[in-house]
């Protein structure tokens, strides 16, 4: 277990020394004060660390209370979890008191890369809508579709995923996904939105064409819609550690992005989720 534990602490300070190294990046780091010089003097990087502008918490609230307080009053563009749980960090995210939240839903986005394929593939929500409704889909389709853009995705394709490519009353996950559908058009949201679509029908070109199903979206989805965060979840996972995906992970919605990493994630997912963060942020 203790090796367990130096060997996490080890890799965020790694995906910490390496933002370091990146002069555009002008990090905040909230932490405790004790346990961070434990840390650096283990691993010999305090020269490295000196080089970011560190604001020391004594106690995890205090940094999740800083962190939205900054954010409040436009110091940061990013918040970037680190030794704190999930639940905490949102909890005091989601505080009227700090004024980081709009009309819109929060939602989790995966910007997930394949080795070998050009393009990436956006799972959503994955992390932190369990069981969306059919309007809460609607936030998190509105949110993915912003950031596409963000990207140079002009009209990103949108596949509503499910278990069919036809609506049925005993899948009631089909059934969200044609209202979401024709939502979207009455919304004219500016995207190409498509569902149900089962995920092999999303992604392959040769599924789509077997199964005679033609649309702007079969076989070429951008974007997938996911019904509820085990589908999301799992997906990305399997995507991650079957596929060699590198997942970047961020929360949108809010005023400022949040980067909610896991302690399974390696340096490159975590500065990838950074990176994105930041394009979301603008």
């Amino acid at each position: 277990m203790i090796n367990r534990i130096k060997e996490i602490q080890n890799l965020k300070l790694e995906s910490e020394k390496r933002i370091a190294e990146l002069k555009d990046i002008s990090a905040t780091k909230l932490t405790d004060q004790i346990e961070k010089r434990k840390i650096l003097a283990e691993n010999k990087i305090e020269q490295q660390m000196r080089d970011i502008n560190l604001s020391i918490k004594h106690y995890i609230s205090d940094s999740a209370i800083e962190a939205a307080s900054l954010a409040k009053e436009n110091q940061i563009k990013v918040i970037i979890k680190g030794n704190i749980h999930t639940d905490i960090l949102m909890r005091t995210y989601l505080k009227k008191d700090f004024s980081l939240l709009g009309t819109k839903r929060l939602s989790h986005i995966w910007h997930m890369t394949i080795p070998k394929n050009s393009k990436p593939l956006f799972i959503t929500d994955g992390a932190l809508n369990v069981a969306p409704r059919v309007d809460v889909k609607m936030h998190i389709l509105n949110n993915v579709v912003e950031f596409a853009k963000k990207i140079n995705i002009t009209k990103p394709k949108v596949a509503i995923l499910s278990g069919t490519e036809d609506p049925i009353e005993s899948m009631p996950s089909s059934m969200d996904a044609k209202t979401i559908m024709e939502r979207a058009i009455k919304d004219n949201i500016d995207a190409f939105v498509h569902g149900p679509l089962a995920f092999d029908n999303a992604v392959s070109p040769e599924a789509a064409k077997i199964k005679k199903i033609n649309n702007e979206v079969a076989g070429k989805a951008d974007i997938l819609l996911v019904p509820n965060l085990e589908t999301g979840n799992s997906l990305s996972k399997i995507m991650v550690y079957f596929m060699g995906a590198c997942a970047a992970g961020f929360i949108v919605g809010g005023k400022v992005p949040v980067v909610v990493t896991s302690r399974a994630d390696n340096t490159a997912s975590r500065l990838a989720s950074i990176a994105a963060s930041i394009i979301a942020a603008q």
